[in-house]
């Protein structure tokens, strides 16, 4: 018997930019809007949960969305950036390096394993990318996220600031390096 779960590469659309819109504004607010000033989580929802901005994210062709549909309604996605610079010194080259974004999964659906299977998703799509490492910036604060980051082998690296509104916040940088190149 198969799953009901299926994990899928996102078509550059406006009702797939509207889903993701939708979705990652919900997760987004679900996660973070009771340790954050309602300002500036109205501010940091407006840029980057419009339906356009997600379009113009679907059709860059540096970014890879993983869609994770059960029963065919989106409950998560994944952004991912190849090459990415995240922790890295101006000099060193990023190519061979792949960031997870957003690694998003809608309240409801957390502790399922929907989130587990969207990693392994992801790691896998990194060693058919033949990547060198996956990379990602978490939020300081969010011990949950560092936590399962944690299990799949990620340590941190360093940290960068992150924007939220008008407060400037620290997010680590976690690296999990990969047999690839």
């Amino acid at each position: 018997m198969s799953s009901p779960l299926r994990i899928s590469l996102a078509k550059p659309n406006a009702p797939t930019a509207a889903q993701l819109a939708d979705l990652g504004r919900q997760t987004f607010h679900d996660t973070f809007a009771a340790a954050n000033k309602p300002e500036d989580m109205a501010a940091y929802l407006a840029e980057t949960f419009s339906p356009e901005k997600q379009l113009a994210e679907l059709q860059d062709r540096g970014n890879t969305f993983l869609l994770a549909h059960m029963q065919n309604e989106l409950v998560g996605y994944a952004k991912l950036r190849d090459n990415s610079a995240i922790g890295l010194p101006e000099d060193q080259d990023p190519a061979g390096r792949l960031e997870i974004e957003r690694l998003y999964v809608r309240e409801d659906w957390q502790g399922t394993g929907l989130g587990a299977a969207l990693m392994r998703g992801i790691l896998a799509l990194a060693e058919q990318l033949h990547c060198r490492a996956v990379v990602l910036g978490v939020w300081e604060k969010n011990d949950k996220a560092r936590a399962f980051y944690q299990r799949f082998g990620f340590r941190p690296v360093g940290e960068h600031p992150f924007q939220l509104g008008q407060d400037v916040q620290t997010d680590i940088i976690l690296r999990k390096g990969l047999s690839g190149r």
